[in-house]
């Protein structure tokens, strides 16, 4: 018994070994900060797709971890149909998983509409899709993680703060079409994406950010592409959006507590 257990910690203590000169191995090889040029021109190309699209429809399905009470994270989804006419024109109905939610903006207007408690809010639109969802985020912290693709430069934000992008091969089963997928490294956000290798439009986002010490894994599958297609301008609104119950936009932050909110002369409210 003795021998078998001096055997087995030997024999432990090896594949130890084996296992730290691998990874020791592996960071050696590990490359360089450096932009690969076939990764910026499959990035690039799918950037000026986007832009330079008149209107474009999508579906946007977003999967997400969260923690969960046993250590093993859960998986959440949501899924929204999405509707844009540049430059000023957007809208987004999330249907599932969770609170349905509307969101319209007919370039003089925008609206937050939830349906179910007929409730909306309703504030002046600005001058562009991208600074009508930056005026959403400040007023009510709604995210959309299609947001980076939509905007005016796509490839703006992308680059920002850009260490390492390189091409890591072709897929043959993601949105039903082949794809070329690269990945984006900044010190912020490890960012991989599926590329159609025949119309260049984005089919699927999936990103780990560096912060979280988790490492949890968010995922965007990105569908039923039409671009350039006919938008009639009425359809950026709802007329059941406009007759709900009128509320203001606002933040889902923590109320203060009494003390803090009585050390600023107001009343606490829940």
């Amino acid at each position: 018994m003795r021998s078998s257990t001096r055997t087995w910690l030997l024999l432990c203590g090896a594949l130890l070994l084996v296992a730290v000169g691998v990874s020791a191995a592996e960071r050696a090889r590990a490359p360089e900060p450096r932009l690969e040029p076939k990764a910026m021109e499959l990035l690039k190309a799918t950037c000026e797709r986007l832009s330079t699209a008149r209107s474009l429809g999508f579906t946007a399905t977003t999967s997400y971890e969260s923690p969960s009470r046993l250590g093993p994270p859960l998986v959440y989804s949501t899924e929204s149909t999405v509707l844009l006419l540049r430059p000023d024109k957007l809208r987004v109905i999330t249907s599932a998983d969770g609170p349905a939610s509307e969101f319209y903006d007919d370039g003089t207007t925008m609206m937050a509409f939830a349906p179910a408690e007929n409730l909306v809010a309703v504030a002046e639109a600005p001058a562009t899709i991208g600074a009508a969802l930056e005026q959403l985020y400040a007023a009510s912290a709604t995210y959309y993680p299609f947001t980076d693709l939509i905007v005016a430069d796509p490839c703006a934000v992308l680059t920002d703060g850009l260490k390492l992008a390189y091409f890591i091969g072709q897929s043959q089963v993601v949105g039903g079409a082949t794809t070329d997928m690269i990945a984006l490294v900044n010190d912020a956000l490890f960012l991989q994406l599926w590329i159609g290798a025949e119309d260049r439009l984005p089919r699927r986002v999936r990103a780990i950010y560096a912060g979280d010490p988790a490492r949890l894994r968010h995922q965007l599958d990105l569908s039923d592409w039409k671009v350039d297609l006919h938008v009639p301008a009425d359809v950026f609104g709802s007329a059941k959006a406009a007759a709900a119950t009128r509320v203001e936009f606002a933040r889902p932050d923590p109320p203060a507590s009494p003390a803090k909110a009585a050390r600023k002369g107001g009343n606490p409210k829940p």
